[in-house]
């Protein structure tokens, strides 16, 4: 029969967990989820950069995305870059690794026609200009190809609401409902936010500096430096460097 101290040992090994404090949960083990205001600026983000590379107007990329994405997100109508439509049924996912997952796993199903990403690319009509499910999901990858399909579409249309129509449908009244669509998220954008957005400061001339020489009468022969600059300190217009 166990001694009395092997069974306070054993006592104490039960109670002992309970009275430790919790271990402290590492934040690896739960990463902070992400902001949504934050995901859906992706698409505006890659929408800003395309624009300047292509010269389709920012406004119509970003009517596009919302068009193909939107959602109400953090009190505003917001794309979405982790977004499918598996033969029209439009799904948004919180990460990438879903979205793709989801796509890979009905692709091997056999689904052709189904979009991808900010801009909602169709895999059936136009995968073959991408290596992978992964680059069409991409955003930038995924809104660069927009564009160069937005800019042909423009070309053979005369307008961008024409052409916005006709990226989504080349049957007439799907066509129309979705401009009609476009054009109401078109006329309804709120500025790009600030962050979205990197503005080279504006060049600042660098001020006229004049050196000046004078003699002055009381001390003949001494010399006095004048910089005449704009501002406040010791550069003030005609104050002496040195006598």
């Amino acid at each position: 029969m166990p001694g009395v101290g092997v069974r306070i040992a054993a006592i104490l090994a039960l109670a002992l967990p309970a009275l430790l404090p919790p271990a402290p949960v590492s934040a690896r083990e739960t990463p902070a989820a992400p902001d949504p205001a934050a995901v859906a600026a992706i698409c505006d983000r890659v929408a800003v950069q395309v624009a300047a590379e292509s010269g389709v107007p920012l406004d119509v990329l970003r009517a596009i995305t919302r068009t193909e994405t939107g959602r109400r997100i953090a009190g505003a109508f917001r794309p979405w870059p982790w977004t499918v439509n598996m033969e029209g049924k439009g799904v948004w996912f919180d990460s990438r690794e879903e979205a793709l997952a989801y796509a890979r796993k009905h692709l091997a199903r056999g689904a052709r026609s189904f979009d991808m990403g900010c801009f909602q690319v169709n895999y059936k009509w136009h995968g073959e200009n991408f290596d992978s499910l992964a680059a069409m999901m991409d955003p930038l990858t995924n809104a660069r190809y927009a564009a160069k399909y937005l800019t042909e579409l423009h070309a053979e249309k005369g307008d961008w609401l024409a052409a916005a129509g006709r990226y989504h449908s080349a049957t007439p009244k799907y066509a129309t409902r979705y401009a009609r669509r476009f054009a109401r998220l078109r006329a309804a954008l709120q500025p790009v936010e600030d962050r979205l957005v990197t503005v080279p400061p504006p060049a600042r001339p660098e001020p006229a500096i004049t050196l000046a020489l004078q003699t002055l009468p009381a001390t003949p022969g001494a010399v006095t430096l004048s910089f005449r600059a704009p501002g406040t300190g010791l550069l003030r217009p005609a104050r002496p460097l040195f006598d």
